[in-house]
C-alpha cells in the first residue's frame, strides 16, 4: 500500500512539474511574441481647416491697350515720346510731314471762296430774273433756269466746304495724339519712316496701366462646380468667388489682391475651358501689359480631413492609407484626394473619417495589410530614433 501511495504522489508531482513547465513555456512564447510586434507612429484624424490654392497660368494686359495707327500717309518728321513714356490723353506722339496736307487745305479754302462767289453771282442773277419775269419781260423758263443755277452754285459751295473740312481733318491727323492716359509700348517706326493707314504694324501701343486685366482659363470641371453652387447664374458665380492673388514670374506674390469680374459664357471646345478675367489695381506700375503670371484661386474648408503625404501609398494611380483597427491590426483603405495640395499634405475627400487612426511611418516599405502593430505617437517614435542614434 505504501508503495502504491508513493507512486500516486510521484505521479501528481510529475503532473505539477509538467504543467509548470508548459505554463512557463507558454509565458515565454507570449513574451517573445509581444517583443516581436513592430512599433509604428499612428495619428488620429481630426477635423482641420484647409486653405489651398488652385493655380491657373495667366496673361497680363492693361485695362486699355490702344494700338496707335496713322490716319494719313507720309514720312515721320518728329518723334515726341520714347518707349516706356507716361503720356496723357491728347498728348502728341508723332508728327507726320504736314506740307502736302497744308497745301490741300489752302486749295480747299480757295475752292470755297470760288464757290461763295458763284453763289453770290447766281443769287443776283436769279433776283434780277425774278423782277423781269414779274413784268413779263422774260419767260418763266429763263427765271427757272436762273434759280436752278443758284441751287447748283449752292451745292458747289457745300461740296467745297466739305472738302475743306476733310482737308483740315487730314492736316490735324499729321499730329498723332494719344487717345488715353497710359504708357507707351514698343515704337518700331522712327523719324524718316514712311507710314500709312494700311500698314500692318501699329506706330505704337498706349497701355492704361492704372489697373490691369489678368486673363486665365478655368477648366470645365471647376466651372461646373462653381456654377452648381450658384444655381447656374453667372453673376452668382462671380459674387461667390473670393479675392485672388497673382504669382509673378519670379515666384513672388503681388502685393495687391484681385477681383474676378468676368466669366465667358462659352466653353472653348478645343481646350474645354472658359476664359476668366480678374482685375488688379496697379498703383505703383509694377505690372506691365504683356506680362505673365499665375492666378491663385483659394479653396477653403473648415471641416477637412488632412493627412501627411507620407501616410499614403500609390498603386496604379490610386491612393491608399493604412487604418489601424481597435485590435491594432493594419487594414488598407483606398482614399480620394483633392487634386491640389501644399506639397506635404493631402486633403482627403473620401475613404477616411474623423476619428480613424492611420499609420504615418513605414508606409510603402514595411507596413503591410493585415499585420499587427503597436501604435505609438509620432513624438514617441521620434524620441526612440534619437535614442537609437545616441547609442
Amino acid at each position: 500500500m505504501k508503495i502504491k501511495k508513493s507512486m500516486i504522489i510521484l505521479s501528481q508531482r510529475l503532473i505539477v512539474i509538467m504543467l509548470g513547465t508548459a505554463l512557463f513555456a507558454c509565458e515565454n512564447k507570449q513574451a517573445g511574441h509581444q517583443a516581436g510586434v513592430p512599433e509604428y507612429a499612428v495619428i488620429t484624424i481630426e477635423p482641420s481647416v484647409s486653405k489651398l490654392n488652385n493655380s491657373y497660368p495667366a496673361t497680363i494686359k492693361g485695362c486699355q491697350d490702344v494700338e496707335i495707327r496713322p490716319n494719313v500717309s507720309g514720312f515721320i518728321t518728329k518723334l515726341c515720346v520714347d518707349e516706356g513714356s507716361v503720356v496723357k490723353k491728347g498728348q502728341t506722339l508723332f508728327v507726320i510731314d504736314p506740307v502736302q496736307y497744308e497745301e490741300a487745305v489752302n486749295v480747299a479754302r480757295a475752292a470755297v471762296k470760288v464757290a461763295e462767289a458763284g453763289v453770290a453771282t447766281a443769287a443776283l442773277t436769279a433776283e434780277n430774273k425774278k423782277m423781269l419775269a414779274q413784268k413779263n419781260i422774260i419767260s418763266q423758263y429763263e427765271l427757272q433756269t436762273a434759280e436752278n443755277t443758284l441751287a447748283q452754285q449752292k451745292a458747289n459751295l457745300a461740296q467745297a466746304e466739305a472738302q475743306l473740312i476733310n482737308a483740315e481733318k487730314n492736316l490735324s491727323y499729321t499730329q498723332v495724339s494719344s487717345p488715353a492716359d497710359g504708357v507707351i509700348g514698343k515704337i518700331p517706326y522712327r523719324v524718316g519712316s514712311l507710314v500709312s493707314p494700311s500698314m500692318a504694324t501699329p506706330l505704337t501701343t498706349v497701355s492704361d496701366n492704372s489697373k490691369m486685366f489678368v486673363y486665365f482659363s478655368m477648366n470645365e470641371k471647376d466651372l461646373l462646380k462653381l456654377t452648381r453652387q450658384s444655381n447656374g447664374a453667372t453673376q452668382g458665380v462671380l459674387n461667390q468667388m473670393p479675392a485672388v492673388e497673382l504669382q509673378l514670374v519670379d515666384g513672388s506674390i503681388y502685393s495687391e489682391k484681385g477681383k474676378i469680374e468676368t466669366l465667358s459664357g462659352v466653353i472653348d471646345q478645343t481646350t474645354g475651358s472658359a476664359s476668366v478675367r480678374a482685375t488688379f489695381p496697379n498703383p505703383n506700375g509694377i505690372l506691365r501689359s504683356g506680362g505673365s503670371g499665375v492666378i491663385l484661386l483659394p479653396e477653403e474648408s473648415d471641416n477637412a480631413i488632412i493627412i501627411p503625404q507620407k501616410a499614403t501609398s500609390e498603386i496604379q494611380d490610386k491612393k491608399f492609407a493604412f487604418v489601424v483597427t481597435d485590435s491594432s491590426v493594419v487594414k488598407t483603405r483606398e482614399i480620394t484626394i483633392l487634386p491640389i495640395n501644399d506639397g506635404k499634405n493631402y486633403v482627403v475627400t473620401s475613404g477616411l473619417n474623423i476619428g480613424d487612426r492611420i499609420v504615418v511611418e513605414g508606409v510603402g516599405t514595411s507596413v503591410r495589410d493585415g499585420m499587427s502593430i503597436k501604435a505609438i505617437t509620432p513624438a514617441e517614435s521620434a524620441a526612440k530614433r534619437q535614442q537609437a542614434i545616441a547609442r
